[in-house]
């Protein structure tokens, strides 16, 4: 006999497949391809290992490691809010929510609340892990950007200063980064593939 918890479990991961099929507005590096949201979760799960010792503060790198690859799968339901989209606010929504409960619902109990807290944690951004974490969710598309001559930047007519303004929260996280970050948003205006209004 197969356990409860079991079906429980291969339902929530053929489920979360679907991560595979949100489209990102932001490119892989140098290149015109839209990066996916289970790309992205990849890629900031391995820069949090990779970067974790210019943390701010020591972190717990497994918990970030979970907070950055489940942080998305709310878009399954959601969909992707563009981080500059002027229409509607990135910030945690009502329908992300509603995706939260759906889709870790279908885990078994304990596990579920478990991946809804470490979710809630990372939209809170107050705990150290949660800021390492939203540092790297806003460090990968600065480095996709500037190596795509602007990318979506230039493609959406994206100003100076709201990068800037999106970018800062880098230094609740990392200083260190945030120094490295900024560097690179201040040579993107040199360059010409930032407008600064």
């Amino acid at each position: 006999m197969i356990p409860e918890n079991l079906i429980k479990q291969i339902a929530f991961i053929k489920e979360i497949d679907k991560i595979k099929y949100i489209q990102r507005k932001t490119k892989l590096f140098n290149s015109d391809r839209n990066e996916n949201d289970a790309e992205h979760s990849w890629h900031l799960a391995v820069m949090a290992i990779v970067l974790a010792e210019h943390s701010n503060e020591p972190i717990d790198v497994l918990k970030v490691v979970k907070m950055v690859l489940i942080h998305d799968i709310v878009e399954i339901d959601a969909g992707d809010t563009f981080i500059y989209d002027t229409q509607k606010n990135h910030d945690n929504t009502d329908e992300e929510r509603i995706a939260a409960n759906r889709i870790f619902g279908l885990l078994p109990k304990e596990q579920a609340n478990e991946l809804i807290e470490i979710w809630e944690e990372f939209e809170a951004g107050i705990t150290k892990e949660a800021k390492f974490a939203r540092a790297m969710d806003r460090l990968e598309p600065l480095l996709q950007n500037t190596s795509n001559n602007g990318g979506t930047w230039r493609e959406f007519n994206v100003s100076y200063d709201k990068v800037y303004n999106k970018k800062k929260v880098i230094n609740e996280g990392s200083t260190t980064l945030w120094d490295f970050a900024e560097k690179l948003i201040n040579e993107s205006v040199e360059k010409g593939i930032l407008n600064k209004e």
